[in-house]
């Protein structure tokens, strides 16, 4: 399975906004909004789900677009976190981490 891995860690390949773009999928679209209106609390439309993944050249969706770490990584040249000599003191990515499990080890630490 293709993985495409963020600054942050998070596999961009499994999320629907860049499964729906990639695939240029409306279902998926329409049903991601759905779940994302009830998880974040915001008012997503499936014209809002399109995204190009964090490292890609287009669009990000949501929070990804204006993402501390994106952009701290992006600042820093590195390839994602976990290659950055700030990674075991860096407060952002350490609470990232303490919320969503797999990060570090999709990072390669």
């Amino acid at each position: 399975m293709e993985k495409l891995i963020a600054y942050c860690g998070l596999d961009c390949a499994q999320c629907g906004a860049y499964l729906a773009h990639k695939n240029d999928d409306q279902a998926l679209r329409e049903k991601t909004a759905a779940e994302w209106k009830v998880a974040h609390n915001f008012d997503f439309t499936p014209e809002m789900i399109n995204c190009t993944g964090c490292k890609g050249d287009g669009v990000q969706v949501g929070h990804c677009s204006e993402c501390d770490i994106r952009k701290c990584a992006i600042a820093k040249g590195v390839v994602n976190c976990g290659a950055c000599e700030d990674f075991a003191t860096c407060k952002n990515i350490n609470e990232m981490m303490e919320m969503v499990s797999g990060l570090r080890e999709n990072l390669g630490r």
